[in-house]
């Protein structure tokens, strides 16, 4: 059986994908409905009820839980999972399956997800904001209830309020900033992404002594 995605990633998807019970193209001029969905069922001036949509998404995403199933060949938490089921929703199997970032992430490169997240930006030949937001969004969910432990100790959750969903959703979010920024020529976009990581260092330090003092 192919591993399924949480209700709360399902939640996620939705959010990012947006929900319309009429038919419209989408940015690359194609015919969508619903929860992003395409096919050639999707006609013009084609209207469906919101339980036609929700039921069109769980359709669709056995597809995609799939292809990520059978695609990546190492270890994924639920959110990770959930990452790359909606980033192959967004791009489709084919272009996933093809994708720099499967490649890397089946090397064991878990930390080169959101850099490559990032550079899945452009539709119709043009950078959307609304890409770039929900590749964001998307990092931030990679890490969110990522561990970490030190050989021979077996992984395990921090239970330090330093480590949140919330904490590690920002540092995601900015980590996939500092990759678009990078991705572009320039000084500028340089001196722009090495003061994001300058920033994302000192916030974490700051809140590690702050966490180390209340302990004290």
């Amino acid at each position: 059986m192919a591993r399924k995605v949480t209700p709360y990633v399902i939640g996620k998807l939705k959010q990012w994908e947006g929900c319309r019970l009429n038919a419209y193209r989408d940015s690359a001029g194609v015919w969508t409905i619903g929860y992003g969905h395409t096919g050639p069922d999707v006609k013009p001036g084609m209207q469906i009820t919101q339980a036609q949509a929700d039921k069109l998404l769980m359709d669709d995403l056995a597809r995609f839980e799939r292809a990520v199933d059978q695609g990546v060949k190492v270890p994924l938490t639920d959110n990770q999972f959930g990452t790359l089921v909606s980033f192959a929703f967004n791009i489709g199997v084919a272009a996933f399956e093809k994708s720099t970032l499967l490649r890397k992430l089946n090397a064991g490169d878990y930390n080169s997800v959101p850099s490559e997240l990032a550079r899945w930006v452009n539709a119709g030949g043009r950078r959307l904001q609304g890409l770039v937001n929900r590749r964001a969004a998307e990092a931030g969910l990679w890490v969110t209830g990522a561990f970490v432990s030190s050989a021979p100790v077996v992984a395990a959750p921090l239970k330090s309020p330093l480590v949140t969903g919330e904490n590690l959703a920002a540092v995601g979010s900015v980590l996939s900033s500092v990759a678009v920024a990078s991705s572009s020529s320039g000084p500028l976009q340089w001196a722009l992404a090495a003061a994001l990581v300058a920033a994302v260092g000192a916030g974490l330090y700051f809140l590690a002594r702050r966490h180390m003092e209340e302990r004290a």
